[in-house]
Order: structure tokens, then sequence, then C-alpha cells
């Protein structure tokens, strides 16, 4: 009996590259958009499915991978989480550095007419970090149902410790369900070139890029600081750390891990993406299963970023001088207030308050501002998201190739 012949496109959809095909489902998106503006608006339903399946299993397959890969360590396998830890401190601090920079190398004023934005910023350092501990102890099925990654790592890391006192047929059930959550990620993931499509299409339908023109200025240093970032700082951490050639690695996660986030805009819907990544980039499961839903949490360059230059573009606009001290302290304060923003949308943003408190800045001008982060967040927070998930993936992969050379 001859076999059914699968159709061109069905073997164009499981043979082709992933990251091919999220490259035409992008062109397709964006010539839907300029040619029918009404069908592509229809298209935003891909993108939103797309981005509710990552949602969705993301919360769950960390918990299960965390708690399979600590509950598998034996004592005395090697692990590379802790460079990988410092990378992330170094990188974030770095960027909020790079942020306060390119404010004082072009410094921007704005015009602050934008209606104040409803929400609430942390009471500063203090804050965030009172959030952080209050997240990690969080009841861990609603830490579960309301994707608190910061409490999914707590009970995952928990949970995992706990069994590795087990008996191997638990330590194996755990595995193979931390497997079976894989494959359908897998699955999830295939469909990116759809959930792309819708996303790009509804997204230049509905928003466009003209109400960016008023904040260009603004917008071109916070994106060029980025831009800085992953092209000159991120290489040069990985050079130091892997001394060979960091470009290759860093085109690869730019070109299979940043697309995807810059249109999810979730470093925690990203995760799946990374995870793939990692396995496919044959780095050690036992560290990348941890160090990449880690990163989601705490390696925020991007948001460190955000966080410094629109604090000091309220300050230049009100017209107070920051010293060295104080634009050194910005950059502390950016880097960890970024590392508490984290799966909350908008989080950078809603943290600029907190950082004009070192300057007086009152709270109604500072939401304003925060005000203006949400127009120019068509941009700002897609690429934001695109370098943090990105580096995430860098990071692990430099500090497992720098642990192989040196074994």
């Amino acid at each position: 009996m001859n076999q059914p012949i699968a159709s061109p496109v069905f073997r164009f959809f499981l043979h082709t590259s992933l990251v091919l095909q999220i490259a035409i489902g992008l062109a397709c998106g964006i010539a839907l958009a300029l040619v029918a503006p009404e069908v592509a608006r229809a298209t935003a339903l891909l993108g939103d499915v797309f981005i509710a399946a990552l949602k969705a299993v993301a919360p769950v397959l960390v918990f299960v991978l965390v708690a399979s890969a600590v509950a598998s360590h034996r004592h005395g396998s090697e692990t590379h989480v802790r460079p990988i830890l410092v990378l992330y401190l170094i990188g974030t601090f770095g960027a909020a550095l790079v942020g306060v920079l390119a404010s004082f190398a072009f410094p921007t004023t704005l015009v602050l007419d934008a209606p104040q934005v409803a929400g609430t910023p942390p009471g500063g350092i203090v804050g965030v970090l009172k959030n952080l501990l209050l997240n990690a102890v969080s009841n861990p099925v609603r830490a579960l149902m309301e994707a608190n990654f910061i409490g999914i790592l707590a009970w995952a890391i928990g949970l995992g410790a706990a069994l590795r006192h087990a008996g191997a047929g638990t330590r194996a059930v755990v595995a193979d369900l931390a497997e079976a959550v894989s494959k359908i990620v897998r699955v999830v993931i295939r469909f990116a070139p759809f959930g792309i499509f819708g996303l790009v299409g509804a997204t230049l339908t509905e928003s466009g890029l003209g109400a960016l023109l008023g904040y260009g200025q603004l917008l071109l240093v916070i994106v060029g600081s980025m831009l800085f970032v992953a092209f000159v700082m991120n290489p040069l951490l990985v050079f130091w750390k892997t001394r060979r050639n960091p470009f290759p690695l860093v085109v690869t996660c730019l070109r299979e891990s940043a697309v995807t986030a810059f249109f999810t805009r979730s470093s925690a819907a990203n995760i799946p993406v990374n995870l793939e990544l990692c396995r496919r980039l044959d780095l050690h499961e036992d560290t990348y299963s941890i160090s990449i839903p880690l990163g989601a949490t705490i390696n925020m360059a991007g948001a460190a970023i955000t966080i410094a230059v629109m604090s000091l573009a309220a300050a230049h606009t009100v017209g107070i001088t920051v010293d060295l001290p104080t634009a050194l302290l910005l950059s502390v304060v950016s880097a960890l207030g970024a590392c508490g923003a984290s799966g909350v949308a908008g989080g950078s943003l809603l943290l600029i308050p907190m950082a004009c408190n070192l300057f007086g800045i009152p709270t109604d001008v500072a939401m304003q501002v925060v005000a203006i982060g949400f127009i120019i967040g068509v941009v700002q927070d897609s690429v934001e998201t695109a370098l943090n998930s990105s580096t995430d993936v860098l990071f692990t992969a430099a500090a497992c190739q720098a642990a192989a050379r040196v074994a």
C-alpha cells in the first residue's frame, strides 16, 4: 500500500528552520498591515492565542524543570549557575551605567502635559526588596496561577532540594513530568510564525509609529543604549568569559531569542523559547534549566536602561543638575529596581518614580514621565524585552563554554 504523501506546506512547516518561518510570518504581517489593515486587525487573535499559550505553559514549565534539575542534582555534579549570576549582576549594572552616560551625552527634556497614569510605584529599594521577599513566600498555587516567577522559583528549588533524598523512582517521575511538559512547549513554539504574523499585523494597524515622533530623541537614547549593550558591552563580557570571538554566539541569541521576545514583549513568555535554544546549543541542562528562569526575573539590563534614562530626562526637564556620585547611585538603584520589575507589564516604567525620588522630583511629575513611557512603549518595551531575554541565553552559553574550555 502506498504511503500518503504529506503536502508541501506540511513538510515545510515540519522541516524548515523555525527562524526562517518566523521571518516569513513577520514579512507577511507587515505586508498585510500595509495592504489590508482591517484584515490585519482581525489577525490579532492569532497573536493573542500564541502569547496566552506561552504564558500558560511557562509557569508550569519553570516549576517542573527547576524542581527536576535540583532533585536530580547529585553531590559532586557540576553546575555553572554562580558565574552566570555574576554576569547577570555585572550586565544589569553596566546597562544602567550605559543609560546614565547616554543621558548625559544626549540630555533630553520633555513636555510634561501627559495625563497621569493609574498605578502605585514601589516605595523605594526597601519596598522593592519587601515585594521580592513576599513574592518568594507566596502560596505556591497562587504563584502558579498569577505567574509569580519569584514564588515559583522559591517553591521549585525547595521542593527539588527535598526530593534529592527521595527514591530513584520518585525522581524519575519528576524528570518524566519535566520532559512531558517540555514536549508540550515545543509544540507551542512550532506555532510561533502564526503568532508573530498576528502580532505584527495587529500592532502595526492599531499603533503605528506616528505617536512616537514627538518623543523621538528620548526613544533614540533608550534604544541606542540598549543596542550599545547588545552589540558592544555584552560581547565584551562574553569575550572576557570565553576568550573567543563572541559575535557568532551574540548573533545566534539575538536572531533566535530576541526576535520572538520583541513581539511577545514578555521575558516570562519567552522562557520556553530560550530553554529550547539552550537545548539546541547543547548547553549543560542542569545549568540552563535553572539559569534561564532565574534570568527572566533578575537579568533586566533593558529595564535598568529605561529607568535610568527616563529618570534623568525628568531631572533635565525640571532643571535639576545631577552630579557624578548621584548618577552612580542612580545606576545602582536602577539595577536593583530592575530586578524587581520582572513579570509586571510596564514594570520598569512604574519604577521610574522610585528613581526620581533621588532627585526630589514630585511624584505627579514622575508619573507624567511614566505616561510618556507608555506612549513610546510600542518600541521601548519590545526592545527592552528582546535585550533582557536574549541576554539570558547569551550569558548562560558563555558560562557553559567557559567551563568547558577550562575542563
